[in-house]
């Protein structure tokens, strides 16, 4: 039988996204949604834009590691930015 390496970068991957929805249920016990049109074509809440922007910055690295040479800390980047745009304004 084999295990599954947890390597530093998987492991902090995992974290940060446990963190993410720990952190929107602590803010959703605090200040309850409200569902709102942003830029997007659908009204959203919160947990909506935070999933949305999720499955966009896994699309942002498919794309940098698929079709360029560029770094991945640049597409880390790019994620972060459109997550907190996607969170704001969507």
């Amino acid at each position: 039988m084999e295990w599954m390496v947890w390597t530093t970068p998987t492991a902090i991957f995992f974290m940060a996204i446990a963190l993410m929805l720990s952190g929107m249920t602590v803010w959703e016990v605090v200040s309850p949604t409200v569902e709102r049109k942003g830029f997007l074509p659908i009204s959203t809440t919160r947990g909506d834009r935070l999933f949305i922007g999720l499955l966009c910055a896994a699309y942002i690295h498919l794309l940098v590691v698929g079709f360029t040479s560029l770094n991945i800390w640049i597409a880390l980047s790019v994620s972060i930015l459109w997550m907190l745009v996607l969170i704001r304004w969507g």
